[in-house]
């Protein structure tokens, strides 16, 4: 392990951002990408060596969902500073999972036993079977590495970073997409929650961004559009529950369950899912507004982080929660500079992901501080 740490130690000292990745100052009174990329530093070597390598090699599907964490901490630290070094390690975990996936009819115990590649689980309660649910929790952030590099000159026109796109695009299209959509798209696809389904959201606008097969496009456009306007097997989809808050009309509120309007409704851990879905879908101007996401910084700020250390556990306000806003909440940072400032001084969850997305945060606000 000391080798290893010592490996990152001399990798981060001689790292160049991409030609042309300048730096910017960032907005009067946050801290810089430069302030959260050393503590991305003081905690990457030992995440990647204790938890997430081991993680990417270990063919459980259970194990892919703490792995996601890494994988979305890495890419928003190359999106903050352009240095490949993050990309590269954010690749690792994709092409280890790839590599240890194998043939359906070959896991034993397995439920499907079809021609398309994947992970039997490891969980105690989901031993040996495949588990949609592991897998789209953490590709979600594997397309967006993708949409990262196809959406980056510098990366897309490098024959090596092209090769493994077009291997993990491949992948996913078929063994991670139409995989699930084959096997039941009602069971599989539009899920049984709004957090569940907005996994299959992301990933469908996600590939809809990067296919280059016709069919395939409308069929993943078709998903993102049922998920978003009117899901097939359930009485709602996402801009149905999504509404006015009852206790500040300018924030928004909704119940993970659909159809269901009243509190407590989604419960904050969970809906983080559903707002790092969101926010994505702003940035990339699809279905989701800057008005929708102006509605969730108040929902945030306003209701459910009530002062220092208090947190509720439901978006209407009620309950005591931990305050984890990793993977979707303090996203929402990037839009705001009061709230980035809130979060600078947050103390759960301080790990790679979350100095990562704080790191991203405030690149793009400075990015617009110059506009």
């Amino acid at each position: 392990m000391f080798l290893l740490l010592l490996a990152g130690v001399a990798c981060a000292s001689r790292a160049q951002s991409e030609p042309g990745f300048g730096s910017l100052p960032a907005p009067s009174g946050l801290q810089s990408v430069d302030d959260w990329e050393k503590r991305f530093l003081s905690h990457w070597d030992v995440e990647h060596a204790e938890s997430f390598l081991p993680a990417s090699t270990s063919r459980d599907s259970w194990q892919f969902y703490g792995l996601a964490y890494g994988i979305d901490g890495n890419t928003a630290m190359y999106r903050a500073t352009g240095k490949v070094q993050y990309l590269d390690r954010a690749l690792l975990y994709v092409d280890n999972m790839v590599s240890a996936a194998r043939d359906s009819w070959s896991l034993e115990g397995g439920q499907f036993r079809d021609e398309y590649r994947g992970w039997s689980s490891g969980h105690p309660k989901s031993l040996g079977l495949e588990v949609p649910l592991y897998e789209s929790y953490c590709w979600r952030y594997v397309t967006r590495l993708l949409r990262v590099i196809r959406e980056t000159p510098e990366l897309y026109d490098n024959a090596r970073y092209r090769g493994q796109y077009q291997h993990l695009l491949e992948f996913s299209e078929i063994d991670i997409f139409e995989k699930w959509f084959q096997r039941g798209a009602d069971a599989h696809i539009y899920r049984e929650n709004t957090h569940m389904a907005s996994h299959w959201a992301s990933i469908a606008m996600d590939l809809s961004l990067m296919t280059t097969d016709a069919a395939r496009k409308e069929r993943y456009l078709e998903v993102f559009d049922r998920i978003n306007r009117g899901l097939p097997n359930h009485p709602s989809c996402l801009r149905g529950q999504l509404g006015a808050h009852p206790i500040n009309a300018a924030a928004s509120f909704w119940s993970d369950e659909w159809g269901v309007h009243s509190g407590p409704g989604q419960d904050v851990s969970h809906g983080n899912a559903v707002v790092g879905y969101i926010v994505e879908a702003q940035e990339a101007g699809m279905e989701w507004t800057d008005e929708d996401v102006r509605a969730l910084i108040v929902t945030l700020d306003s209701i459910i982080w009530h002062s220092d250390g208090q947190y509720a556990r439901f978006v209407d306000g009620s309950g005591t929660g931990d305050g984890w806003f990793n993977d979707g909440f303090m996203k929402l940072g990037r839009y705001d500079a009061d709230l980035q400032r809130r979060i600078e001084t947050h103390s759960t969850g301080r790990n790679t992901q979350f100095f990562g997305n704080a790191a991203l945060n405030v690149r793009l606000l400075s990015e617009q501080s110059t506009h």
